[in-house]
């Protein structure tokens, strides 16, 4: 694979753009999570997160948007969303914005694809918030901001850009003083692999699974032995996750950060989730043990967690926000 980095665009570059155009054109549903994901985040992600503050990603977001528009001085607040897709969170959030009080603000929502921003400003209108949205079709790796924002939103967006430092730059020139990135992403290993160090933990789990549990939901295979699958080879999912947080630690500065899940990810994602029935007693049990083991390898430093929910902004605002010994520098995992 050539170098996607480069500042002109490539040839392969433009390819995957165009499959990414294709592939998200007409979906209406990005985060169709499997019954048994949503489980282990209420069972075990959503109360650590809301021993921080927080009862769900949502009001995460929602909150720290209306801290970042008490903090502003305009009139009209901005706020800006990186890869949003349908707009779908950017809506739900919109909403609960108004009816918290907060009334002066407008969430431009960038996207590549115009079908999924068409589907966005439908639903902004259906829900009455047509005049705090407002679409923006661009690459989000050839941003150039126009105007200064009061806080830029990454949600499950930056695990697709290929061109991180240079979106961050722009972010930094976008930013407001002030200002805060909210940022909801992946940052484990390029193409959602594991690390050896965790490889090795969900191949012996993986030895535990009747048969009928390796059928991967995604790709429409058997899979007997776990494949550790690099999806970065087509598209943008996973291109540069290993250098988010990286990148994030060089150039900005934390005031928020909760790092969660490795070990446990095949076992609940897109590909094998569907397999695992909550209402199981055995599926449940063996969700259990493996959340256990994950927790443990993160918290003793020799496995990395590969999701976090993160604030950051060019400079230091308030004292970080973690859970244990979670911080932005243990949880890196360099290459």
């Amino acid at each position: 694979m050539g170098d996607l980095r480069n500042t002109r665009p490539t040839a392969e570059y433009e390819e995957r753009l165009e499959e990414e155009r294709l592939a998200f054109a007409h979906r209406a549903v990005i985060h169709d999570l499997p019954p048994m994901h949503l489980d282990w985040v209420h069972r075990y992600i959503l109360p650590n997160l809301s021993n921080l503050g927080y009862s769900s990603v949502d009001t995460f977001f929602i909150g720290n948007l209306q801290t970042a528009y008490e903090r502003s001085a305009r009139r009209t607040r901005r706020f800006i969303s990186l890869g949003a897709g349908n707009c779908d969170a950017e809506v739900r959030i919109a909403g609960a914005l108004l009816e918290s009080g907060v009334t002066d603000f407008i969430i431009d929502c960038l996207d590549l694809n115009e079908q999924m921003l068409e589907r966005g400003k439908a639903l902004a209108a259906e829900r009455g918030v047509a005049g705090n949205i407002r679409s923006v079709r661009g690459d989000f790796n050839a941003w150039e901001p126009s105007t200064e924002y009061d806080a830029v939103i990454a949600s499950q967006a930056l695990h697709h850009v290929v061109k991180l430092e240079a979106l961050f730059e722009a972010v930094h020139r976008a930013m407001s003083p002030g200002g805060a990135l909210i940022i909801s992403d992946m940052i484990g290993r390029n193409g959602h692999q594991r690390w050896p160090e965790a490889l090795g933990f969900v191949r012996q789990f993986w030895r535990e699974l009747p048969e009928t549990y390796r059928y991967n939901h995604q790709l429409r295979t058997l899979d007997i032995e776990y494949p550790d699958w690099d999806c970065s080879t087509e598209g943008f999912e996973g291109i540069r996750s290993q250098d988010i947080l990286p990148l994030l630690i060089e150039r900005f500065r934390f005031q928020f950060f909760f790092a969660f899940a490795n070990v446990i990810d095949p076992f609940v994602d897109r590909s094998y989730g569907p397999n695992f029935d909550p209402k199981s007693e055995w599926d449940r049990l063996f969700i259990d043990r493996v959340h256990a083991c994950d927790e443990a390898e993160i918290l003793s430093g020799r496995v990395k967690p590969t999701h976090m929910l993160a604030v950051a902004s060019p400079t230091q605002v308030q004292e970080l926000i973690s859970m244990d010994r979670l911080t932005p520098e243990f949880c890196v995992r360099y290459p």
